[in-house]
């Protein structure tokens, strides 16, 4: 800072004897001030993208530029380390641990320093302690615990949702981690997914300073086919519309394509999954397996709330025996070709005299029990029928 001594001959006589005192003035500029700032997040809480920081001109003097200057620990000095005409300046990589800022004018004098900011990772939120999930078709709805923003809501910003490939074989998450997009709200919809192709994700929280959060507990999931209120008539009222597929062929990567799902097709075909039949002096309709590597099982001893309920395919308890169709309950169906494994979901809506509305699903990756929620088993290759 340069001082100068404002007073000569006379005048500064006169100053002397009135104030015996020298005025000095400074032309270097007013310091900044509110310094501030916010990390950019990485994925890898240790090591975030970089800083930006922000600040405010000081009242008084021309400012030129700014001059930025940080130190990585304690016990080491500030070095400049870049300047800016701008009030904001981006440090990309792994941020020093302070930083301050000067001013400079047009002369190259420079001002005191601002206030200083220190990068404390201690102020990262906690991560989401559950994360959960609901298969779609083609699409992956995600949900956890809002802990984070429920332990300091005034410095919460969002969450940060990431996925990757998931080996269902193996049982391991990809090493691809890519960002799926941020919510401010404990869920998130995935969406744009292949059927039967699984996915890994997890889930972080980022405070408004930037500081991401250690990761949710990893979770897995397969996108599968859906569809609601669909009409079949019972053999009995008409053949032709009684039989129900749930996949008709497979590609060449042995996947289900969805235009070949969930077909109304003749009762008398033997390749249906399973035929209604209605008898009609019982007034009992009922869902009868037809195709022989078909068995069926209720999902539950009591009606379920939604196809979406029917989470997770059983380990045991299919047979070829019919079972009544009863409103709200829900089924599940084991499909086994060529020793090849598929499951499929199904919720009856509405009974009627001779027919029968359901909602259903289908895992169309092989070995995969995943219907709504997440699940893991060993795979395979599907044959065609």
């Amino acid at each position: 800072m340069r001082l100068v001594t404002h007073a000569t001959g006379l005048g500064a006589l006169l100053l002397l004897a009135a104030c015996q005192a020298t005025t000095l003035f400074s032309d270097a500029p007013a310091p900044p001030v509110n310094l501030t700032y916010q990390l950019e997040p990485s994925g890898d809480p240790d090591r975030p993208a970089g800083i930006i920081l922000a600040w405010e001109p000081g009242l008084e003097g021309d400012v030129a530029a700014y001059r930025v200057y940080s130190r990585g620990s304690t016990g080491e000095g500030f070095a400049p380390r870049g300047e800016t005409t701008s009030n904001t300046f981006h440090d990309n990589g792994v941020p020093h641990l302070q930083y301050y800022v000067t001013a400079l004018d047009f002369d190259g004098n420079e001002s005191t320093p601002s206030n200083a900011v220190t990068v404390d990772e201690r102020l990262q939120l906690p991560a989401p302690t559950v994360l959960g999930s609901i298969s779609l078709n083609g699409a992956i709805h995600l949900e956890w615990t809002d802990n984070a923003y429920e332990s300091a809501p005034a410095r919460f910003s969002w969450y940060r949702v990431y996925s990757t490939t998931y080996d269902l074989d193996r049982g391991l998450c990809g090493g691809q981690w890519s960002l799926e997009g941020t919510s401010v709200a404990p869920e998130f919809l995935a969406g744009v997914l292949t059927n039967g192709v699984p996915r890994c994700f997890g889930v972080s929280a980022v405070s408004r300073e930037g500081y991401e959060s250690l990761w949710s507990p990893l979770r897995q999931d397969t996108p599968r086919p859906d569809a609601r209120n669909v009409l079949v008539f019972a053999i009995e009222e008409d053949a032709t519309a009684a039989g129900f597929r749930f996949w008709d062929d497979v590609n060449s990567d042995g996947v289900a394509q969805r235009s070949e799902l969930g077909l109304v097709l003749s009762g008398g075909r033997s390749d249906v999954d399973f035929v209604v039949r209605w008898d009609a002096a019982l007034g009992v309709v009922s869902l009868a397996p037809r195709f022989a590597g078909t068995r069926v099982r209720f999902y539950a001893d009591a009606p379920v709330a939604d196809l979406t309920s029917i989470d997770f395919a059983p380990a045991a308890g299919y047979g070829r025996a019919a079972l009544q169709a009863l409103p709200g309950f829900g089924y599940v169906f084991e499909i086994v070709e060529a020793g090849t494994v598929r499951y499929g979901g199904l919720r009856v809506t509405h009974v009627g005299r001779g027919y029968v509305i359901f909602d259903w699903s289908f895992q169309s990756d092989p070995g995969n029990p995943e219907l709504i929620r997440v699940g893991r088993v060993a795979g395979g290759r599907a044959a065609t029928r």
